[in-house]
């Protein structure tokens, strides 16, 4: 299989040449944040870090922790090293669970953000002037936007859908001949259903690009047999930037690329913030390298990942490649002393034969006692006898459950809702 990279001198850099610019960056970075803003500097001053004298790479560990609690308290430009006047843009988390996170981007942050974008459209297959459908919302959200900025850099042709209205993301994509989607994976599952529903078929879809949410390899599969597509898992975040910042998986799946020229990935014990062993699952830990309005430094993410491999990959690409993430850390369930995450259960009922995509697990509170409850749709001759002792088998308790008709369950034009809490 030939491979194609947007940056090959970037991407397919030795590893000594890779570490060194990472050395360099991260003196330069520090720098940068503890000379233009006071809540960085101090931050410094209290872990005993002088910027001045700080050897990169080698003093890492010495820098204290961000995380998105700081980005709270300083909502919203209290953390931002360069003057307002230099902004171009902003997006920002929706602050469902209180004070949103806000990012500002300098014209040199934009165009940083397209490239991390660019090289992942370019990793999964996409070609000047392919037909490029952004499925997510532009707007606050970075989805949209980031997918965009890098399509433009990868000279894609965009249909900015943006979220909702299904028949017509459908109708459009037939239309124009749409090779590259981009979207949430559960919104994906939501335009199968209506393809189905119409009779409409997409000769055309090669390539799914899928993030904000954790997908499972049998969701994958699920996805490539609907639409006949090769899906990838795309990673990144408001904090380091947006979406595709950190990476993506390339075609040999065997992992996900960081950009290890524009951050430094750590993964670190949850608990005592100390780094883990590759191979062993940790908190994942970004700094950004190359950003200038809002560099993060050390930001513990709550992902749970590992790393896979340093090695250089099939593809020809030398950036480190971490699992897929596996949860978050603000995710956990615990029910019945049991801790598990919602992407355990995606991977047990999806293995089950007539079980479909859409499911929900339902949270009730009794009197303090968490119980779970977990609804999924299925072709008939399902039984919730099967589900239930799946699901015993991966969780250790048995849930309450029903097995519902296809199309039953709640539709979102966009993230699904997986987890729903309910008051008893």
């Amino acid at each position: 299989m030939k491979f194609s990279c947007h940056n090959p001198a970037a991407e397919t850099m030795d590893r000594s040449r890779l570490t060194a610019i990472q050395d360099e960056r991260l003196r330069s970075i520090v720098r940068h944040v503890a000379s233009s803003n006071d809540w960085f500097r101090a931050r410094f001053e209290q872990a005993g870090v002088d910027a001045a004298t700080f050897r990169g790479l080698e003093d890492l560990e010495k820098l204290p922790f961000m995380s998105k609690k700081d980005f709270r308290e300083q909502y919203p430009l209290g953390m931002c090293c360069v003057p307002k006047a230099s902004l171009a843009e902003m997006h920002m988390s929706s602050g469902s669970t209180g004070t949103p996170v806000v990012m500002p981007y300098t014209a040199g942050d934009l165009a940083q953000w397209a490239e991390c974008m660019a090289r992942c459209y370019v990793m999964a297959g996409a070609r000047s002037g392919d037909v490029c459908q952004i499925t997510p919302g532009f707007g606050l959200f970075n989805g949209g936007f980031g997918c965009y900025h890098g399509a433009r850099a990868a000279g894609l042709f965009v249909v900015p859908t943006g979220a909702g209205n299904t028949a017509r993301q459908v109708t459009l994509a037939r239309d124009f001949g749409t090779r590259v989607i981009t979207g949430v994976v559960s919104y994906t599952l939501r335009i199968m259903e209506v393809m189905a529903q119409t009779g409409t078929a997409l000769p055309n879809l090669k390539i799914g690009i899928f993030g904000a949410e954790s997908f499972s390899d049998e969701m994958k599969r699920r996805i490539h047999d609907g639409l006949g597509i090769e899906a990838f898992d795309i990673y990144g975040m408001t904090e380091t930037g947006g979406i595709g910042t950190l990476g993506m998986d390339c075609p040999a799946h065997c992992g996900l690329h960081q950009w290890e020229d524009q951050y430094i990935v750590e993964i670190v014990d949850p608990k005592t913030g100390n780094p883990v062993p590759d191979g062993q699952v940790g908190e994942v830990v970004a700094t950004s390298l190359t950003r200038e309005a809002l560099p993060v430094i050390r930001f513990r993410t709550g992902d749970l990942s590992r790393v896979v491999s340093r090695e250089k990959c099939e593809c020809g690409r030398t950036h480190m490649r971490l699992d897929r993430i596996s949860g978050r850390l603000d995710d956990m369930l615990i029910i019945s002393g049991v801790n598990f995450f919602p992407l355990q259960i995606e991977q047990a009922l999806l293995k089950i034969p007539g079980v479909l995509p859409e499911y929900r697990l339902i949270i009730k509170d009794h009197d303090g006692t968490k119980k779970l409850r977990v609804e999924v749709e299925a072709q008939p001759g399902v039984t919730g006898h099967q589900v239930a002792k799946v699901l015993k088998e991966v969780l250790g308790f048995t849930p309450e459950g029903d097995v519902y008709a296809p199309g039953t369950l709640p539709r979102a034009e966009g993230k699904a809702k997986r987890v729903v809490y309910e008051k008893a």
